[in-house]
């Protein structure tokens, strides 16, 4: 399908140089380059980055995700010090950490997650944490660990309704992810829940409801909705491109349903504004 006019957004790339220039001497990823998020020279040009740890390659095989996929490389357990060294010299105060799957690791990368939350933290106690997990493999240890490890936000994506998990998150299991939202709020219960899905898949309306309401079932409190835009020919076809009016119907309907938050248009993605949630 041909994009629509409206959906073109010019990327700047000479809008990030320094923060491009410390990425790489400090040896670090951020999935905005990884992923090719359209909105990397705007994020990058207010001084905000998702870091990306536990390398660059995932070992599922997502079909609307542009992160490399196979056998990933070893633990570097000096990433959580560089990245702690990039947050104090960029003077960041919120900050989103992710990662790709690493099915290949008995706890999935959890502990680096938590040692990288906890060495911002150890900076300033004010600086926002936001760390955007994959599902551990449903692993109770590893939610634990994240759950406890000081983090404000903690967000899993469903991105598509169940009926789709099969063809567009091969690996991945709806009700596994699900659980492991509902899981860190029981364990934790101050900190913020968050999901995100990328719609034009092939999901129907009603279905896109429906996950509203196993999300909220399971106590998540903010909620992302953006268009799914292909970043390979490689990757899934997209089958529709939302509209505006429809992205502010889902919206109302959200809000009906009882999320604190809810961020809902083409380019939003789960990271994209992720200062701006209601978080005292």
């Amino acid at each position: 399908m041909k994009k629509p006019l409206w959906l073109n957004k010019r990327v700047n790339l000479s809008a990030h140089r320094k923060i491009k220039s410390l990425l790489r001497e400090l040896n670090l990823h951020t999935i905005c380059e990884e992923s090719l998020c359209p909105n990397v020279s705007e994020c990058f040009s207010h001084g905000v980055a998702t870091f990306m740890i536990l390398g660059d390659i995932c070992t599922r095989a997502c079909k609307f995700c542009a992160v490399v996929k196979g056998k990933p490389r070893k633990v570097d357990y000096g990433e959580p010090k560089r990245v702690k060294e990039a947050v104090k010299k960029l003077n960041l105060n919120y900050i989103v950490i992710t990662s790709p799957t690493r099915d290949d690791l008995g706890d999935g990368g959890a502990e680096i997650f938590a040692q990288t939350a906890g060495g911002i933290k150890s900076i300033d106690s004010c600086r926002r944490v936001e760390l955007l997990i994959p599902d551990f493999l449903g692993n109770k240890g590893s939610l634990k660990k994240v759950a406890n490890c000081g983090a404000d936000v903690i967000t899993h994506n469903l991105e598509t309704p169940p009926r789709l998990y099969r063809e567009i998150k091969k690996g991945s299991e709806y009700e596994r992810s699900l659980e492991a939202l509902r899981i860190i709020k029981k364990i934790k219960g101050r900190v913020y829940t968050k999901s995100g899905l990328i719609l034009g898949l092939g999901e129907e309306e009603k279905e896109i409801i429906g996950v509203f309401k196993d999300l909220r079932r399971v106590g998540c409190d903010f909620l992302t909705i953006g268009q799914y835009l292909p970043p390979s020919v490689d990757c899934h076809p997209v089958k529709k491109y939302i509209s505006q009016s429809e992205f502010d119907y889902l919206k109302e309907e959200a809000f009906k349903i009882g999320f604190k938050e809810v961020k809902s248009a083409p380019y939003v993605r789960s990271s994209y504004l992720a200062h701006t949630f209601l978080i005292p």
